[in-house]
């Protein structure tokens, strides 16, 4: 029988293929891979003999492996890595499986597969940022004149337009990209410092070993190898932190403006979707609060992966195994994260009429801006905001319209005809530029995508 998700929405959301990167086989693999490194590298420079990097490089298939001797192994030993190193010695033939793991110690190896682990994951993270870039360049230029309200502190401000509301979307999102794009050299490091850091027991080729093993593995070296080092490890944590702390505001946001007393967006709502057991009528964003959910979950590995930095003397399991699973849950959480909001913005509905119906609800307050600038060029700014200020209190305590108020004002009508008033109140009027920042944000965003594939 099929085993089905603990949370039915992710059967509408294609797997990302994270989970499936921090599998124990994934893991136990990836480490395999880096001591193949390792036994390459070391036979380029003469450190072991090249018939038994061979031989190891060919006996370091997981699939090649005894899983109840590796059982029997851990259970024995308790130790994170060993097993394999024994079942690898036992794999191979003569006295080549003598030489792996030559001179290092458990964490250069275990850190260094994470880091395989994690940079498929940096990739998928890539792809998924790119695909979502794509989909909201195309939203923010087809929306780039409807117009809608702005609100700060909650309350209406002035008009914008939706596409310039989600041009700050696409800056934010292209940011993360360009800091995934800078990061990598300082996140994927090779780590070969043996013990302690010292590299005492690769000799006087300690430094050349390094650099040849982190080129086996596309990777930088670590200019001063300790396992003390965690602040590379940690920063990307705190990447996917920021990236998930944009991602959970914008799907915020569709949550609030999907409320029937907004009404102005919706998230995609498959035919047939169930939003309540007993209410028929609800149509819940579902994704959304996903999004929010999991976003939050992401921040909240950032302090576990500041902690994993507090390493004490030249090395901490404690440590370790903190920027681990930080690592592992943040990852998992975005690729679920990312996936869902490329779905939404994708399927999202914009309700252009409810925009302009909500821009009229407070009888051209929203609209005070421009009144008073209007006067302001005339008798001066100060002076003009008080006068309209006055009149905007007093339609707001509902004396009368605003319209009539300004036009009533005797300071007012000697600068301005009920004309002027009629054609100042117009919302659709005064968006600034924010169609130009809708598109010019489209663009860039697309450059970013490109350059997140390549």
């Amino acid at each position: 029988m099929t085993e089905l998700p603990s949370n039915p929405q992710d059967l509408r959301v294609p797997d990302p293929g994270i989970r499936a990167l921090f599998k124990t086989d994934s893991r136990w693999q990836a480490w395999l891979d880096v001591e193949v490194a390792l036994a390459k590298a070391q036979a380029k420079i003469g450190m072991i003999p090249s018939n038994a990097a061979e031989e190891i490089s060919k006996k370091a298939d997981l699939s090649l492996f005894d899983r109840q001797k590796l059982a029997d192994g851990f259970l024995r030993s308790g130790h994170t890595l060993t097993p394999l190193i024994w079942e690898l010695d036992r794999l191979c033939e003569g006295d080549a499986g003598g030489y792996a793991h030559w001179g290092a110690t458990t964490q250069n190896i275990v850190q260094t597969g994470d880091l395989l682990i994690l940079r498929k994951a940096d990739a998928i993270f890539r792809k998924q940022l790119s695909e979502l870039l794509f989909v909201m360049a195309d939203l923010a230029e087809q929306h780039a004149e409807t117009t809608m309200a702005a609100r700060t502190h909650g309350q209406h401000a002035v008009p914008t337009t939706f596409g310039a509301k989600v041009a700050v979307w696409l800056d934010e999102i292209s940011r993360h990209g360009i800091r995934l794009l800078e990061a990598s050299p300082r996140v994927f490091r090779a780590m070969l410092g043996g013990a302690a850091g010292t590299l005492a027991s690769f000799g006087s080729d300690g430094f050349k070993l390094q650099e040849v093993f982190a080129a086996e593995l596309q990777m930088t070296a670590m200019a001063v190898p300790s396992r003390a080092e965690g602040d590379h490890l940690s920063e990307y944590v705190l990447l996917l932190g920021l990236m998930a702390a944009t991602t959970g505001k914008i799907a915020r946001e569709i949550y609030t403006l999907q409320k029937q007393e907004f009404g102005e967006l919706e998230e995609p709502t498959p035919e047939g979707s169930v939003g309540s057991s007993t209410m028929p009528q609800k149509r819940n964003p579902f994704m959304a609060q996903d999004i929010v959910a999991l976003s939050s979950e992401i921040r909240m590995q950032v302090p576990l992966a500041l902690e994993a930095m507090q390493t004490e003397h030249e090395a901490d399991r404690a440590t370790s195994l903190q920027i681990r699973q930080a690592t592992e849950r943040a990852c998992v959480a975005t690729g679920d994260m990312l996936a869902r909001m490329k779905i939404i913005i994708s399927g999202l509905s914009v309700k252009p009429e409810r925009m302009r119906q909500n821009l009229d609800l407070t009888g051209g307050l929203i609209m005070a801006e421009p009144v008073m600038l209007a006067l302001g060029s005339s008798i001066g700014r100060q002076e003009a905001h008080d006068i309209v200020y006055d009149a905007a209190q007093a339609a707001t305590l509902g004396q009368k319209s605003f319209a009539d108020l300004l036009a009533a004002d005797q300071r007012i009508s000697e600068k301005l005809s009920k004309n002027d008033i009629k054609n100042l109140l117009n919302p659709l009027s005064y968006v600034g530029l924010s169609p130009e920042l809708a598109r010019s944000a489209a663009s860039s965003a697309r450059d970013t995508a490109t350059k997140l594939l390549n």
